[in-house]
């Protein structure tokens, strides 16, 4: 009996012992990987912030970021939210007010942090209307300062590059579902500022395919919040997307959606799209980064999309049962150069990144409420009471 104690008591003591350096080693590990620092301009914008946090939140904790943005169409609010969001240590997101045009401004910020090995590139304009009657602004401002950006990235041996392109690059659609090897024809300025930098990327891995390692993310039509509702889309002015207009419509600040033509050759009429919600979205941008660091892949271009087709009328409808009451909408005529249907073949994503979008409309609505009913005017009312103290 005694040598029974003896044998059980021996091997409890073995598999706590084990088990103790199984643990240590797992720390050990983590503590000597290298960090990730990655540099994210536009940071503090919709899908910018919404990247940050899952950067911070990767599962190895590897990841700092150092955001530049010059705010003028963001709010730093959204980071001092991350910051909360991720409870991350001081010194794992930075924020510089930076503008991708000022190369001076730039160089500093490399300068400050020479442990950048990365970047994902947001900064830019890119609302389309816009685009069409201040083209100039928006070629200086996206194609400018993407070209200051790779000069200094290519003067410190930074190659690791994402860039925030976007299914506006395929113009209308050939082929539906949409892949990557579709015909590029962008039909306005802010199209073409994506289809250019696209080609100004390829060229740069052309002209030193050793020096650069390139993931170009065409994605389709970002929506929702995190579901906390502390950070979301926040746009300045009348919004020009449909689902942030469907949120202040819900929340008051507008009195009813126009709905541009239900004679479309689709289910209910009204145009069809490919929907995807911004953490899936974000989430996209970590496995590009985790690819990018594990594997040469030249300069590759990614549809990130559901693969699905999302209708207006299903959006309204998402938000009715979102917010408990019908969202108020009119029919309007057709807007010149719309389509009816739009979206994307997911397939290379999943196969290159492993990666999907998990999330669909009920989610996409329901964090969209979240975020536009606890913060009807965005960031705006804290940066207001902020100023006045």
């Amino acid at each position: 009996m005694m040598k029974m104690i003896s044998g059980v008591s021996l091997f409890r003591a073995l598999f706590s012992w084990a088990l103790f350096f199984s643990h240590a080693t797992c720390i050990f590990a983590l503590a000597m990987s290298p960090t990730r620092t990655v540099l994210v301009t536009g940071g503090a914008g919709y899908i910018g912030s919404h990247t940050c946090l899952e950067l911070l939140n990767a599962a190895d904790g590897q990841y700092k970021v150092v955001v530049v943005d010059n705010l003028d169409n963001s709010s730093e609010e959204s980071l001092k939210r991350v910051r909360e969001l991720t409870s991350c240590k001081e010194g794992r997101l930075e924020f510089r007010n930076c503008d991708i045009r000022d190369k001076e401004g730039l160089k500093s910020v490399l300068d400050e942090f020479p442990d950048i090995t990365s970047c994902v590139h947001f900064a830019g304009l890119k609302a389309v209307g816009e685009s069409v009657s201040k083209p100039l602004m928006y070629y200086d401002c996206n194609i400018g300062g993407t070209v200051n950006l790779l000069e200094l990235l290519q003067s410190r041996g930074i190659g690791k590059f994402v860039f925030s392109s976007s299914a506006t690059v395929y113009g209308e659609p050939e082929m539906l579902p949409i892949r990557e090897e579709a015909r590029l024809q962008a039909t306005n300025p802010y199209g073409r500022t994506k289809l250019f930098i696209e080609e100004i990327l390829r060229d740069c891995h052309a002209s030193d395919p050793d020096a650069w390692n390139i993931l170009i993310l065409r994605y389709f039509n970002p929506i929702g919040a995190h579901s906390s509702g502390k950070i979301g889309e926040d746009p300045q002015g009348i919004p020009n997307n449909l689902m942030p207009f469907i949120a202040q419509v819900c929340v008051g600040r507008r009195e009813k959606l126009s709905v541009f033509g239900n004679d479309y050759d689709t289910p209910d009429g009204t145009g069809v799209r490919d929907y995807i919600h911004v953490v899936d979205l974000a989430k996209g941008h970590v496995a590009a980064l985790d690819k990018l660091y594990s594997d040469e892949l030249g300069c590759e271009s990614v549809n990130l999309g559901t693969g699905q087709g999302v209708s207006v009328l299903d959006l309204v409808k998402g938000m009715g049962e979102a917010t408990g009451k019908p969202v108020p909408y009119e029919i309007s005529p057709r807007r010149p150069g719309d389509v009816a249907t739009v979206y994307a073949d997911a397939f290379l994503a999943k196969k290159l990144l492993g990666w999907q979008a998990d999330l669909g409309v009920p989610e996409m609505c329901a964090d969209t409420w979240k975020w536009q009913s606890t913060n009807p005017y965005g960031y705006k009312e804290v940066e207001e009471l902020q100023e006045q103290q």
